[in-house]
């Protein structure tokens, strides 16, 4: 595979995908340039890259700066749920070295060229994974009450910037989409993985009363308008975590995976709890 490099103002860093259902993408960074990444997200680094933890995102600004920006940097994170620290991986060598990060659930990671899109895109809160060192993880607030509530993300989402090359992950499938001025697309709340900051983002009932109790696509959905990019994901974490969720023996789960009964579903779990009262009976 072919390597990519994001040229910016901020550091340069040569990249490439590997993987199809757990990819990870492997960075190579040229002597004193850096990569930030989420704590965690690291999967193997060659021993010219130093790791140092910073107190913030991980900006320019809030590196450099004092106290306060650095508090800044660190409340912005926190509102969004992540951690008040990132992991800064620079190159001390005198040749390339490479570090690789990796998705934490099946998924797909999208390289993101900031100043090709404005230099801003607005994420959801747990998308972000790495980014070259420059780049500004800070948070976007929804100003209306309804989005906020019941965008499937809240008021806080994610907001990067900067001019340097930025790397999110999402669940299954990724699908990027150009809407038209004016172009209306519905989406499930959760299949929403970035959006360029011009793309305006509403909430709408999903149809009827019995529509949105029985019909199995939430309460509410998604209405975005273009103009601007889009990027969607088949597979929202929170999809898969319901469904393990829903699969295991104290919700009403199967005990046994042949068991006919326990991979039934009537109105959540009738049978999945028949068919565990029936596997207690076939263990006593």
């Amino acid at each position: 595979m072919s390597w990519n490099t994001g040229r910016c103002s901020a550091d340069e860093i040569e990249y490439k995908i590997l993987g199809t259902e757990m990819q990870f993408v492997e960075v190579e960074l040229d002597p004193g340039e850096s990569v930030i990444a989420e704590a965690g997200a690291m999967m193997y680094k060659e021993s010219t890259i130093d790791m140092d933890t910073v107190f913030g995102d991980g900006s320019v600004k809030s590196s450099r700066g004092g106290l306060f920006d650095k508090l800044v940097g660190a409340g912005k994170r926190l509102l969004t749920g992540e951690s008040l620290f990132m992991t800064v991986f620079t190159n001390q060598g005198h040749t390339k070295a490479k570090a690789a990060f990796g998705a934490p659930y099946p998924g797909n990671i999208i390289p993101v060229h900031l100043p090709q899109i404005g230099g801003t895109i607005i994420c959801q809160k747990d998308s972000f994974l790495c980014a070259a060192k420059g780049v500004a993880v800070g948070v976007h607030f929804q100003r209306k009450i309804m989005t906020g509530l019941f965008g499937g993300e809240g008021f806080i989402m994610q907001k990067l910037e900067g001019d340097g090359l930025a790397f999110m992950h999402a669940g299954g499938t990724i699908v990027e989409r150009q809407l038209q001025s004016g172009e209306i697309l519905h989406v499930d709340t959760g299949c929403i993985v970035a959006f360029e900051p011009c793309v305006q983002f509403e909430i709408q009932q999903a149809g009827n009363i019995k529509t949105a109790l029985f019909g199995g696509e939430g309460l509410f959905f998604a209405v975005l308008r273009g103009p601007g990019k889009i990027w969607l994901q088949s597979l929202p974490f929170s999809r898969l975590a319901g469904r393990m969720l829903a699969a295991a023996p104290r919700q009403g789960g199967s005990k046994e995976e042949g068991s006919l009964l326990g991979k039934t579903v009537l109105g959540g779990a009738v049978l999945g709890g028949l068919g565990g009262l029936l596997g207690n009976d076939e263990d006593a």
